[in-house]
């Protein structure tokens, strides 16, 4: 059992949400569903909250109502290997409109922000050289969506 989790505030489209995310990710999975009932006849039947697993980690939706919303303050991080990885996850998260922001990070189109993070560019960065982790690092924040190549490049000083 995992005894820390995420929940994460909706309007009304948790469920959309979790459908989504469920969609991308492998090993994912619906867990739990916990509907509204007559304490809220206006919205009777409706997804109050629900568990998923992403990869085995587990979240939480709420529909909790407009109150609040997500902010970059608080981002999933999504640890990838490969380009090919890299350039999935970006694609399939930026589906149905979500927003490329910079150096690796996007909004999903709930409002979620996500980190979509080439693990080798994270390497490069932890680097005994310290030039080459700053080349490393100054590339990629020129970039949107990461580069692997691309920063490869600039750490060996091309």
């Amino acid at each position: 059992m995992q005894k820390i989790y995420s929940c994460l505030w909706f309007d009304g489209n948790g469920e959309d949400a979790m459908k989504f995310y469920t969609a991308i990710f492998p090993n994912s999975r619906v867990t739990a569903k916990q509907f509204w009932g007559d304490e809220n006849p206006s919205l009777k039947g409706s997804l109050l909250t629900a568990t998923f697993e992403l990869e085995g980690q587990e979240f939480m939706v709420l529909n909790g109502g407009p109150q609040y919303k997500f902010t970059p303050a608080i981002s999933m991080c999504v640890k990838c290997e490969t380009q090919a990885e890299v350039d999935n996850y970006w694609d399939k998260l930026l589906e149905g409109g979500g927003q490329p922001v910079q150096c690796g990070w996007l909004t999903d189109r709930f409002g979620v922000s996500w980190q979509v993070v080439p693990m080798p560019v994270i390497r490069m960065f932890q680097d005994k050289d310290p030039a080459k982790a700053a080349r490393a690092m100054q590339a990629m924040m020129k970039m949107v969506k990461l580069d692997i190549a691309g920063v490869k490049k600039a750490f060996d000083g091309e």
